[in-house]
């Protein structure tokens, strides 16, 4: 059995490795390597996003920092009482979690943002390993219809018995609840497909349901 241990020395996918040796050449300064997950291992809240973003998490080496997408969820995080700070600028900024941690699908930069079907594959092993370590009363964060589908795949459970839709709830077969939310990317946001008042009810009821599971 490979190792499913995540690490930031990850080359399994050979095209994500070159791509990423090619940032670093140009961008020296970049994270530029498979961004860990952010935030307590133990904590109740899980947030699954798609992949790094070029000049945000690959460059801050932080999932949702420095980019457009990572506005609104911290914004919205810190206003849900579950960061510490309304903004993430750094991996030293001294931000924290409450209760709360983020992670991607795909844990390294993809060219034009798209990762091909293999190597979701083969990251989503990472994914499940995360997920296998979650209790009963975990609460699952899906942000868009790519993280909802790696989360069913990491669980081996069937795409009919669980439609994507956002602010969709569904109680999982191991008692954990996967949420569903549209993507806060910049298209999302600026076509209003998701606007902060609808992002900020997820939150109100991802928060409700920790209520009730303490």
């Amino acid at each position: 059995m490979p190792d499913t241990v995540f690490t930031p020395s990850c080359t399994r996918c050979p095209r994500l490795a070159s791509f990423l040796e090619e940032v670093r050449q140009q961008h020296p300064d970049y994270y530029a390597k498979p961004v860990p997950p952010f935030g307590d291992a133990n904590a109740k809240l899980l947030i699954v996003g798609l992949a790094p973003g070029y000049h945000g998490a690959n460059a801050s080496g932080r999932p949702f920092t420095g980019d457009f997408a990572g506005i609104l969820l911290y914004q919205t995080l810190y206003e849900s009482g579950l960061s510490t700070a309304p903004v993430s600028k750094s991996v030293d900024d001294g931000l924290k979690l409450i209760n709360c941690r983020i992670t991607n699908a795909v844990k390294c930069l993809p060219p034009l943002n798209k990762p091909l079907p293999a190597e979701m594959a083969t990251c989503n092993q990472f994914l499940a390993a995360e997920l296998q370590r979650l209790t009963s009363n975990n609460i699952i964060l899906a942000l868009g219809n790519v993280a909802h589908l790696a989360v069913l795949k990491a669980f081996g459970l069937k795409i009919k018995d669980y439609k994507f839709g956002h602010a969709a709830r569904h109680v999982l077969p191991n008692g954990q609840i996967l949420v569903d939310s549209y993507h806060c990317s910049r298209y999302n946001t600026q076509t209003k497909r998701l606007t902060a008042p609808m992002f900020e009810n997820v939150f109100a009821d991802i928060s409700n349901l920790l209520v009730k599971e303490k």
